[in-house]
């Protein structure tokens, strides 16, 4: 059983940055893919980044390219979600989720909180 924890979330001014954190603290993330999901106010859950244990990264919508950088640090079993410019609609509930190549995703984090303020 994998389990993930999300920290690094909080309220921030439209244009602010964080920088969330997923970390396994009872397992190492040797082969799994981890992602970031979010799910804003009266929305669907959306894929926003992952990152393969090969370091393979993906991005979701455009409206998170050049602003998102996804990073993993294997040593630490942890990896990371860097947002610069917050925008109100990036306020959301962000999730990570962990998969093995070609499975689903059956491990997920208890979410983290981000809100912007415009």
């Amino acid at each position: 059983q994998v389990q993930l924890v999300e920290s690094g979330g909080g309220l921030v001014q439209a244009g602010g940055s964080l920088r969330l954190s997923c970390a396994a603290p009872t397992y190492t993330f040797g082969g799994y893919t981890i992602s970031w999901f979010r799910r804003a106010p009266g929305k669907e859950r959306e894929f926003v980044a992952g990152i393969a244990w090969s370091g393979i990264i993906t991005f979701g919508p455009d409206s998170v390219k050049g602003r998102f950088t996804i990073s993993r640090d294997n040593s630490k079993s942890t990896v990371y979600l860097q947002i610069t410019s917050l925008k109100p609609e990036d306020t959301a509930v962000y999730y990570c989720a962990a998969k093995v190549p070609g499975g689903s995703y059956n491990y997920w984090g208890q979410g983290t909180q981000v809100t912007v303020s415009s």
